[in-house]
């Protein structure tokens, strides 16, 4: 940071609060050094990894773009297969999450004799704690999610077959739409409202709009 600070002209304090920003939007990584004498170890900064960079990744997005052309040559309905496709998947992804008991919520317990109606019955999850698993679905995924307080929007940052929503939007973005859609579902999730989230691609700066809450009347 020093060594910034040199180069910059600017106060370290400054230096400091735009690399901490940096790591809030996750463009750049924060470790401690290795302590040398006494003191506290000081922040090292550095770029944080690219997306599609890990061992394999271009393979697959290589593969997942094939495909993709694929679906959006011989498909007649291309957006609609895509976003069934990704509804299979979300729904899948959902059911294996640790985050939901090993696939699917217990069924609840009868009632006990003498009990009164719903008594020892565990309450159903609510709407904004499903949004907030398919965000951390999302991130596990690799979207590099933020969203606002009530999970209403989401701004997906990152995009793990970029190139591939480029070259087919309709196909790659109604597949990653059909994921949420899927996860939802699985949430339980009504249909009334999990019909009306859309996915808006590159139509944020740096990142694609979902809307998990929409206003009702907007077109799937």
């Amino acid at each position: 940071m020093s060594a910034l600070s040199a180069l910059t002209r600017q106060h370290p304090n400054t230096i400091r609060e735009h690399l901490d920003g940096l790591v809030g939007d996750r463009l750049a990584v924060r470790t401690r050094a290795p302590a040398l004498g006494r003191g506290r170890p000081a922040w090292l900064y550095s770029a944080a990894p690219e997306v599609g960079s890990e061992p394999g990744a271009r393979e697959y997005a290589g593969l997942a773009s094939a495909l993709a052309a694929q679906i959006a040559r011989t498909s007649r309905q291309p957006r609609a297969d895509s976003i069934e496709t990704g509804r299979m998947w979300g729904r899948e992804l959902v059911r294996r999450s640790p985050m939901t008991a090993a696939g699917s919520p217990a069924p609840a317990p009868a009632a006990a004799a003498g009990e009164g109606p719903g008594q020892n019955t565990p309450k159903a999850p609510s709407a904004v704690s499903g949004r907030r698993e398919v965000v951390a679905l999302l991130e596990e995924l690799g979207f590099a999610p933020g969203t606002n307080a009530r999970v209403s929007v989401v701004k997906l940052r990152r995009c793990p077959l970029l190139e591939a929503a480029h070259q087919h939007p309709q196909v790659v973005c109604g597949v990653h739409l059909g994921v949420v859609r899927g996860a939802l579902d699985e949430l339980g999730t009504g249909p009334e409202r999990t019909e009306l989230t859309e996915l808006q691609p590159f139509s944020e700066p740096g990142a694609c709009r979902l809307d998990l809450l929409p206003r009702r009347g907007i077109a799937t």
